[in-house]
């Protein structure tokens, strides 16, 4: 979970991302972009969050990284500031934190799906419909496959979750049958 730093520079990337004309999910995709580039070049991500390296010649290197990437003119501001201030290592966190606020924003609501086989595109449809209805926003999954179930769903809606799985269903009739033997 992001700190309240990571919080506090979303919030301040979210006003801006708002604004008409600027597509919020793409500055979100140029900051992975950004990202990954980071992840990927050791050399960069040195030279980029070393103190010894001048502000201007970092950003010498990020404006010509924006470039290659390409980075929209919001995300590549978004970058230099964070190097002004040595925030860049925060970027993760502070990606994470502009997604949330942007789905509070929005009125959206993450679901995180996880299920025993892939789901088809009618079952994922049906589950977000569900949700969308039991949370009254617009819901919006990430899915992931786990061989540890051995088969249904299990859904986590911020801390609430919902266990749709063979495990979880024989655990819940486990316990209703020893509520009834005692």
């Amino acid at each position: 979970m992001p700190n309240a730093v990571a919080f506090r520079y979303a919030r301040a990337l979210a006003d801006l991302a708002m604004k008409p004309g600027v597509a919020p999910q793409a500055v979100i995709g140029d900051l992975e972009k950004f990202e990954r580039a980071l992840a990927q070049s050791t050399d960069l991500r040195n030279a980029l969050q070393s103190p010894a390296v001048p502000k201007a010649r970092k950003h010498a290197v990020v404006r010509r990284l924006a470039e290659e990437l390409p980075l929209a003119d919001l995300a590549r501001r978004f970058v230099m500031v964070l190097i002004d201030h040595r925030r860049l290592p925060m970027i993760g966190d502070i990606r994470e934190a502009f997604e949330m606020v942007l789905d509070e924003r929005l009125n959206v609501v993450r679901v995180d799906v996880i299920s025993a086989r892939e789901l088809t595109a009618d079952q994922r449809d049906k589950l977000l419909e569900e949700f969308s209805r039991a949370t009254g926003k617009r819901a919006r999954a990430r899915f992931q496959v786990s061989e540890n179930l051995i088969g249904g769903v299990v859904a986590k809606v911020g801390s609430r979750v919902f266990d749709g799985s063979v495990r979880g269903q024989l655990e819940t009739l486990k316990q209703r049958m020893a509520g009834a033997g005692a």
